[in-house]
């Protein structure tokens, strides 16, 4: 299995976290973004950058997974690519996306989207909480725990 992260717009706080449970499991863990990246010196921690553009780091994350991988993102449409390729999504905020949400959070996603593209004023996802931070760690390790 291989870790892919949707770096970002991912928490410096859940990257520690995943800095963390890399070297722990050992397991290769690919931080994928648009712009330069800093990890810790690792056999297990890689940083791969690729050009600036609309769902490049996506389109390179579903280009590269594999069934069984998992991939940390709060991206819903790569969440539902993920799936639809035998991934495991998981939300930085410690919800796992699946077959049985996924398609419930799509609808949300683009029904807030039109909302907000006809100018309704819609306030963003809530700020990033120390109980959030505790979920994801929670439910990476539940995975991990019994992936592994």
């Amino acid at each position: 299995m291989h870790i892919w992260v949707d770096a970002d717009a991912c928490p410096v706080v859940i990257k520690e976290i995943l800095f963390r449970a890399a070297e722990r499991t050992k397991l290769t863990t690919t931080f994928v973004a648009n712009k330069l990246l800093r990890v810790p010196p690792s056999l297990y921690i890689k940083a791969l950058q690729v050009p600036a553009g609309f769902d490049v780091a996506d389109n390179k994350i579903v280009q590269e997974l594999a069934a069984g991988d998992l991939v940390i993102t709060a991206d819903i449409p790569l969440a539902a690519q993920v799936i639809a390729n035998g991934g495991h999504a998981l939300n930085p905020r410690g919800e796992f996306y699946s077959t049985a949400n996924i398609n419930e959070r799509l609808a949300m996603r683009n029904f807030m989207e039109e909302l907000r593209g006809s100018g309704v004023d819609i306030s963003g996802p809530s700020t990033f909480s120390q109980a959030d931070r505790q979920a994801f760690a929670a439910e990476l390790d539940r995975f991990l725990a019994k992936t592994l």
